[in-house]
């Protein structure tokens, strides 16, 4: 390739530039001639059939597309269908596990009341039962004294003491005794009588000391109870007795 030799305007004198001028002329490149190419006559190119074919590829990458996004929204369905089925099922699960919870609640809640009521109907009942045998040991007392008391007016005609009741029941139960004609087995047996006589008052002495222990005992508790019912009743007010309230 030729190329042109650049020459400073200065290195030359003026009446140079001519020469110069035609120096360069033959000193730039030859550009050659370009020419179309020839294309054979059986291998003509049709481009109908390039646009064609580029028409028909890119409608299957379309019709590819459109089934990869078909499939993937079917799929998607699928996954939205079973997640919709499992979360309603997991809802009627909980609904029932709800039902069954309320159901044992509300049989708990009928056995604590069936339980309580029966607990205050118990209780009042042996309220009941206790201020009956209190009324009847207090009634019982008063009907033995005030029949004592009425036998002893009716004998002496006036009250006695108590050291006059003892002067007179001893003196109604001892007996005269005549040793000087008995025998020995007399007295042997008049004795064995007397003992087995103060064996039997022992005996009933020890009884009726027990018995007044028990009743005296039966009565503190029952005025512990009256006590402590009259307090609870003051502090929460009307109680339930019977089973109602009143």
């Amino acid at each position: 390739m030729f190329y042109c030799v650049r020459l400073q305007w200065f290195f030359f004198p003026p009446q140079s530039y001519l020469n110069f001028f035609s120096f360069s002329f033959f000193l730039r490149p030859m550009v050659p001639q370009l020419a179309a190419p020839k294309i054979p006559e059986g291998d003509r190119v049709d481009f109908d059939d390039i646009h064609r074919k580029r028409m028909e590829k890119d409608l299957l990458e379309l019709h590819t597309l459109i089934d990869v996004h078909f499939d993937q929204r079917k799929k998607d369905e699928e996954e939205l269908i079973g997640l919709k089925d499992r979360i309603e099922r997991r809802r009627s699960e909980r609904a029932e596990i709800q039902r069954v919870r309320a159901e044992k609640e509300k049989d708990r809640q009928n056995r604590i009341a069936l339980d309580r009521h029966r607990r205050e109907e118990d209780e009042a009942k042996k309220k009941a039962e206790d201020e009956f045998k209190k009324k009847k040991v207090l009634s019982g007392i008063g009907a033995n004294f005030g029949g004592f008391l009425a036998k002893t007016e009716t004998r002496k005609g006036k009250r006695l003491t108590g050291r006059e009741i003892k002067r007179k029941t001893l003196g109604e139960r001892r007996q005269q005794l005549s040793m000087d004609s008995m025998r020995e087995d007399a007295l042997k047996q008049q004795a064995q009588e007397m003992w087995n006589c103060i064996y039997q008052l022992e005996s009933e002495k020890f009884d009726f000391i027990e018995y007044m222990k028990h009743q005296k005992y039966e009565i503190i508790v029952l005025l512990n109870r009256i006590q402590h019912a009259q307090k609870f009743k003051k502090i929460h007010g009307k109680g339930k007795v019977g089973g109602r309230w009143k």
